[in-house]
């Protein structure tokens, strides 16, 4: 019996045999074809040394690999719970097609999420709701005293994802949507493109260690470069990228096979050689001399707000550049905290599963941390993180943003599947490839409405569901007003389940907070070591 796994391969030489009498049939010719196909493959696999299942089962055993490569689709068209996040789940991707379709995506019937189970979040209304607000209103200033030329920036605005990561239609869509909807394009370190410029929108230049755009023939910074583009009325905003969610501690990465001949020109990078990022910068090594290079970035810039983007990964260090902050005077405008959840960009395994600290616990340690400090009326600080509802958005804010970034939100609005193929080349909606017959699938015009409807719908819904709180701009969020359930019998509120620093309590050296007392007085702001 143990020779039966052989029982396939032996019918696809019965096959090929059997068919030789009756050649003129149509069918005989197709027998023998597959018969000799098929016993070709079943004999190689039978003598090739790398696979154990194919030399066990040739022929059959293929089926392994065939049922894998579909496995994710199946899984997420006829398995996968509505509410399963992998990594967003069906509901969430439902939200942003319908929002950015202009189609309704009211529920009937009552919620299909567990309101009693550990975990389940809410916003507590009022008795007294006020009139939905104008979204156009949902906008923040962004510039301290040192910044000439402020930003009027939306509450939500496309995150960071460059050319290179993503098709030349999928950054025309994305940046007509953005000026269709007057809000920000994050350019991501790839630098600006053409297809960036193409139609006008707002844009935040990413500046990552590789310092793409803005660099020498020996990949260090270029001032003059740096000016040059800076100068552009396009870019609004100047963000050092520290670290991101997707890969924090590790540098970006852009296979060889998707550096095109327009994305090396763009980045000043070579052709046919991956594209990697140095984990850390050149341009600076402690926390005093990163503030001194922000300080250079801005009059470089001509005055623009320059802010810096990182996953909080040590607590001290960051302290320290707060340190540093404090001795020098040098303040950024804003920074960007980017969750541990992930984003666009490719990585390891361990880095997506084990790596960097988490968006809210981020959000809240940056937050208190300034605000600790004394300094955080003066600094504003952004959110990036797996956002794409109106709940996401005020959830965080109620943590202490400002603003907040998307990136697979608006990649969902542009057409992606979530098909887990962006470092392969082979998108299937023409979002993350730079085949151009791929890309080709995506319609710059129509996608970009649907970016503009979806910033739109989104906040409109966040504008309704404030009103229902008592609240005329997602600016008088508080923790006061999340909720979430602990227990089977027990709900909080977010102001008594975490924890929160008074003005300037760190300043005292005495705070009695363990966590946040003991890190700060390891922070230096000479070194990003600790204070020995």
């Amino acid at each position: 019996m143990s020779f039966i796994r052989f029982a396939p391969l032996a019918l696809c030489l019965a096959a090929a045999l059997l068919a030789i009498p009756g050649l003129p049939a149509p069918w005989a010719w197709a027998l023998l074809v597959a018969g000799v196909i098929l016993s070709g493959l079943g004999l190689y696999d039978l003598g090739q040394p790398l696979h154990s299942v194919r030399r066990n089962y040739p022929v059959v055993g293929r089926l392994r690999w065939f049922f894998e490569d579909i496995r994710p689709g199946i899984r997420q068209y006829l398995f996968e719970d509505e509410h399963e996040e992998t990594p967003f789940s069906r509901s969430q991707r439902s939200l942003v097609y319908a929002r950015a379709k202009n189609e309704v995506s009211d529920r009937a019937f009552g919620t299909l999420l567990d309101v009693y189970e550990n975990g389940y979040e809410f916003i507590a209304h009022s008795t007294k709701p006020v009139p939905a607000a104008d979204p156009a209103s949902f906008r923040i200033p962004i510039g301290g005293e040192a910044c000439r030329q402020p930003y009027s920036a939306s509450i939500f605005n496309i995150s960071a994802m460059s050319f290179g990561a993503l098709s030349a239609n999928a950054i025309r869509a994305l940046n007509k949507g953005a000026k269709l909807g007057g809000f920000a394009h994050d350019t991501g370190e790839g630098s600006v493109s053409p297809y960036h410029r193409e139609h006008g929108g707002d844009l935040i230049w990413e500046i990552g260690s590789g310092y793409f755009g803005c660099r020498d023939d020996a990949g260090r910074f270029d001032a003059g470069r740096f000016a040059e583009q800076a100068a552009d009325p396009q870019v609004r905003m100047i963000e050092l990228k520290i670290s991101q969610g997707a890969k924090p501690g590790k540098g970006g990465i852009l296979p060889a096979e998707k550096v095109t001949p327009e994305i090396a020109l763009t980045r000043g990078i070579p052709m046919g050689r991956d594209c990697i990022s140095p984990p850390g910068h050149s341009a600076f090594g402690t926390p005093i001399e990163l503030v001194q290079f922000i300080a250079r970035l801005r009059e470089l810039s001509g005055g623009k707000p320059v802010g810096f983007k990182l996953c909080v990964g040590q607590p001290w260090e960051f302290m320290g550049i707060v340190k540093a902050m404090l001795e020098t005077g040098i303040l950024p405008d804003y920074i960007v905290v980017d969750g541990a959840e992930g984003g666009t960009g490719a990585s390891p395994l361990e880095f997506t599963d084990h790596l960097g600290m988490p968006l809210r616990e981020s959000l809240l340690f940056v937050h208190n941390t300034l605000v600790g400090a004394g300094l955080r009326d003066r600094i504003k600080i952004g959110a990036a993180g797996k956002i794409v509802s109106a709940f996401d958005i005020a959830t965080v804010m109620a943590l202490g943003a400002d603003w907040t970034n998307a990136g697979r939100g608006f990649m969902f609005a542009i057409g992606c599947i979530q098909s887990l193929s962006c470092h392969t080349n082979q998108c299937p909606t023409g979002v993350a490839t730079q085949d151009p017959i791929r890309q080709r699938a995506l319609v710059v015009s129509d996608k970009a409405g649907r970016v503009h409807n979806f910033h739109r719908n989104t906040l409109l819904a966040l504008s309704e569901m404030i009103a229902a709180a008592g609240l005329d701009h997602p600016s008088r969020l508080g923790p006061h007003h999340l909720v979430r359930r602990v227990s089977l019998t027990e709900i909080r509120l977010f102001s008594q389940l975490h924890i929160f620093l008074a003005n300037g309590e760190l300043l005292d050296g005495d705070s009695d907070r363990d966590f946040y007392g003991a890190a700060w007085r390891l922070a230096r702001a000479d070194s990003f070591d600790i204070a020995m």
